[in-house]
């Protein structure tokens, strides 16, 4: 079995360095500034006041993406430890959950926030906020993979 430090390891590194990857995508996709994207994260707990709030829906917005980050982090390692074979091939299994990823947040996450959302499609928006995913899957992976050994 892995031992704590490496497992605590992997997740948070993981975790923090994909969810603030994936800010900078979410600026990069929407044309949007970095204070716009944090309160746009907050309003799903908050509703649309987010957008007023100032600072402090920013810092919120931060911590909550911090938070998410760390618990999907916290699903692949605690999952590649039941399945090493996700460690072993890494990149497949990062790219799997990314898609997986991907659409519970779309899918279910989105629609059920204090924001809400529908189910609609649009091509190039699919493409781009899926293609963030799997980079973020691919980080959290090679963190659990780099961190995550057996004793």
């Amino acid at each position: 079995m892995a031992s704590r430090n490496s497992v605590l390891a992997a997740i948070v590194l993981g975790g923090l360095v994909a969810g603030t990857v994936d800010i900078g995508a979410a600026m990069l996709i929407s044309g949007k500034s970095m204070a716009f994207i944090l309160q746009f994260i907050a309003s799903g707990a908050v509703g649309k006041s987010a957008f007023n709030g100032g600072t402090g829906t920013v810092v919120l917005g931060a911590l909550l993406q911090w938070a998410m980050s760390l618990i999907i982090a916290a699903i692949f390692v605690f999952a590649s430890l039941r399945l090493p074979w996700m460690r072993r091939r890494w990149a497949a299994a990062g790219l799997a959950f990314g898609v997986a990823t991907y659409f519970v947040m779309t899918y279910v996450v989105v629609p059920l926030s204090a924001v809400g959302g529908g189910w609609h499609f649009s091509p190039l928006p699919f493409i781009k906020n899926l293609a963030a995913m799997l980079v973020f899957g691919l980080i959290v992976s090679a963190f659990a993979r780099r961190y995550v050994k057996p004793a």
